[in-house]
This record gives C-alpha cells, sequence and structure tokens, in this order.
C-alpha cells in the first residue's frame, strides 16, 4: 500500500496494492492496523455506505455540523471526480480543496478526515462510490457548500452537472463562515 499525503493536513490519497492475474484481483480494502500505521487514520469506522450515480451527477458538497464524519472512499465501478473541502476553521488551509479521479481501473482511495465538505461528479455513464464512515450519519445535522461557489475555485469537469434540489441550495463557503460567527 502506498499513502500519499495531500496539501490538506490528514487527507491522504492510498492505493492499496493490488494482486492481479488472468483471473482477476485481488485487493486488502481496509486493514485498520495497517491504515493506522501507514495512513494515520486511527479513527473507527462505524457506517458503510455505496451509491450509484449516471453521468454528470454532482453530489456534494456534503458535511455533518455537529458529527463531523471522516470518509475512506473508493470506486468500485465507473469513474469520479472527487473533492474534499476543509471546513476546519483553526486550519492554515481552511476553504483549500484537495480533488482526484477515482475509478474501478485505479482503485484508489481517499480519505477525507472529519471536519471536511466532500462531493463528486460522476464521469463516466455510471458510478458505484462505496464509503466508509467515521461517524453515523444523522439527516438533522447535514449541510453542504454549494458546488460552484467562486471562493473554492473548484475546476469541476462537467459544466452542467445534474443536482438535486438540496445541493442547488446550499450554502456559500462565505456564509459557512459567517455562521461560524468566526473571523478569520
Amino acid at each position: 500500500m502506498e499513502v500519499i499525503k495531500t496539501k490538506l493536513k490528514g487527507c491522504v490519497i492510498i492505493q492499496p496494492k493490488v494482486f492481479g492475474d488472468e483471473r482477476g484481483f485481488f485487493l486488502e480494502s481496509y486493514n485498520y492496523e495497517r491504515y493506522k500505521k501507514m495512513a494515520g487514520i486511527k479513527e473507527n469506522f462505524v457506517q458503510d455506505n455505496r451509491s450509484r450515480s449516471t453521468k454528470s451527477v454532482l453530489r456534494g458538497l456534503h458535511f455533518q455540523k455537529n458529527k463531523p464524519q471522516g470518509k475512506l472512499v473508493t470506486v468500485t465501478s465507473g469513474e469520479v471526480f472527487d473533492v474534499a473541502v476543509d471546513l476546519r476553521v483553526s486550519s492554515p488551509t481552511f476553504g483549500q480543496h484537495e480533488s482526484i479521479i477515482l475509478n474501478e481501473e485505479n482503485h484508489t482511495q481517499f480519505y477525507i478526515p472529519p471536519g471536511f465538505a466532500h462531493g463528486f461528479v460522476v464521469l463516466s455513464e455510471t458510478a458505484d462510490f462505496q464509503y466508509k464512515c467515521t461517524k453515523y450519519y444523522d439527516p438533522l445535522d447535514e449541510s453542504g457548500i454549494i458546488w460552484n461557489d467562486n471562493d473554492l475555485k473548484i475546476d469541476w469537469p462537467v459544466g452542467s452537472p445534474i443536482l438535486s434540489n438540496k445541493d442547488l441550495m446550499q450554502l456559500t463557503l462565505k456564509e459557512y463562515r459567517e455562521g461560524l460567527k468566526v473571523k478569520l
């Protein structure tokens, strides 16, 4: 397994060791001790989720306000452009983002620690997106940042994504920051 640090503290890219031959492949998708030692992921995962989306569907940028979730994300079928945005107020990289292409061929995983917004857009005809969470999902605690916020400067590879009504009405980063009543 190879661990690649990003500019956002705690956000890491993981390339699992893949064993393949003419029969197919095998990889270890998670091992608590190895991920703790090699990637610094100390949280316990309590919930696994999987979604399927069609081309140009954008989900995000989501987070939980009071029960922030860490996520270990991967794509088991198809391809997505995946994004994490640092929402940790005391972080020197607050408001900055990291992005990566995840697909069924590269088997790449992206760990997004608690305190980040997360989203992705589907680049293939369909994509199966799978992720582990460090806290249970609470619909009363969910929130989000609007996907095309000018302050984030995310270079989404899709010009007119398909969005849910909820994702069309998310906060800007400025509104989020103002809601915290914290000066940065």
